[in-house]
């Protein structure tokens, strides 16, 4: 199998966030990425391939042209006019109800203005590398999706910093620029046909379901944690199903705290019952380890042995997959549970499950 990977993403680096109030050490980390990289480059079954340079025109496609310009400005902008921060962080957000009655806000000349203009969330900041880096990630998702519109039947891009949070025209969630839909738009301009999103992070994909959320040739199905009680908080319900066009083509399913191995299953054969349905020339998954029942972040009581059986479960599809790589933030278990999940994809047994029984 092949796998498209970068080690530029070394060069975003965040020491830090803010949630709930409080400064902690980042949970987005560089160790993320290479713990998977190297349980792959252990097993003969992967291949790893370079990304190529796709330009900023498939990009442009999903996102705002403001919204581009401001994060590969970003960080010479706050050393120009910033507070001296080490990191860029909004102090101000644009909330909707701010503005109500009173039409859009221009866009602040001042860099901290501007974080808040684009941003929405504290845990997400800019730091010198972070343009580059989230670049990279969307030609790596590129590369992948290339690889897979040429015939091969299942590439993992992995991709860092994780991008299913950003939105058409503001980024948050650790997530910058949105590699997955970046990758869907360029499928369904190639195919000149539809492909189907299975979001399987631990967190609802906000930013795949915005940008995609009036269309019919994309469908996006999902199963995550409640929102009513998990970040993103305001997308995700069950009553999200699209609007015009769209209508119909938005699946969510939020999954109550504790949710095993069952009944996560459960959930997935529905999702992939309506991909099958869907009849889609190619699916994207958004893959994430979040869910799994260690990691510091979720709340789900997923086991390894599952991703092998999730993975296997969505190869039946009988569908060209092209896997990215989103959230999971136990850094000791991700290389094992990525390895699983694409060993399944891919017809191959658990590795896992071996190592066990020696």
């Amino acid at each position: 199998m092949r796998v498209v990977y970068s080690p530029r993403h070394r060069l975003h680096d965040p020491g830090f966030e803010v949630t709930g109030g409080e400064r902690i050490p980042a949970y987005e980390v560089v160790g993320r990425v290479e713990a998977i990289r190297e349980a792959l480059d252990s097993d003969p079954a992967f291949s790893f391939v370079d990304p190529r340079a796709f330009g900023l025109d498939p990009v442009r496609a999903v996102h705002d042209d403001g919204l581009i310009r401001y994060l590969e400005n970003a960080w010479t902008d706050w050393l120009a006019g910033g507070t001296g921060a080490g990191a860029i962080l909004p102090d101000a957000f644009l909330h909707p109800a701010l503005r109500a009655g009173m039409g859009d806000a221009p866009e602040p000349s001042s860099p901290c203005g501007q974080a808040g203009f684009y941003c929405f969330d504290t845990g997400t900041p800019i730091v010198p590398g972070t343009y580059e880096a989230t670049r990279m990630a969307c030609d790596v998702a590129l590369t992948a999706a290339e690889e897979v519109f040429g015939g091969e039947p299942l590439v993992y891009a992995l991709t860092r910093p994780p991008g299913h949070h950003s939105a058409r025209s503001v980024y948050g969630g650790y997530c910058y620029l949105n590699q997955a839909a970046v990758a869907v738009e360029w499928l369904v301009g190639k195919a000149k046909g539809t492909v189907a999103v299975l979001d399987v992070d631990y967190h609802h994909g906000n930013g795949t379901q915005q940008i995609f959320y009036d269309r019919s040739d994309v469908l996006y199905a999902s199963l995550h944690a409640d929102p009513l009680q998990t970040y993103p908080y305001f997308a995700g319900h069950a009553d999200e199903i699209g609007v015009g066009a769209g209508s119909g083509a938005t699946f969510n399913q939020p999954l109550p705290a504790g949710t095993t191995d069952t009944g996560y299953l459960a959930a997935l054969d529905r999702a992939l019952d309506r991909i099958g349905e869907f009849g889609p020339a190619f699916v994207v998954v958004s893959l994430g380890f979040d869910t799994y029942g260690q990691d510091p972040i979720g709340s789900f009581a997923l086991t390894t042995p599952v991703y092998h059986e999730v993975g296997r479960r969505a190869a039946r599809l009988d569908r060209p997959l092209l896997v990215i790589q989103e959230g999971g933030y136990d850094v000791s278990t991700i290389g094992r549970n990525a390895r699983e999940w694409l060993r399944g994809a891919a017809g191959l047994p658990s590795a896992f499950e071996a190592e066990v029984a020696s």
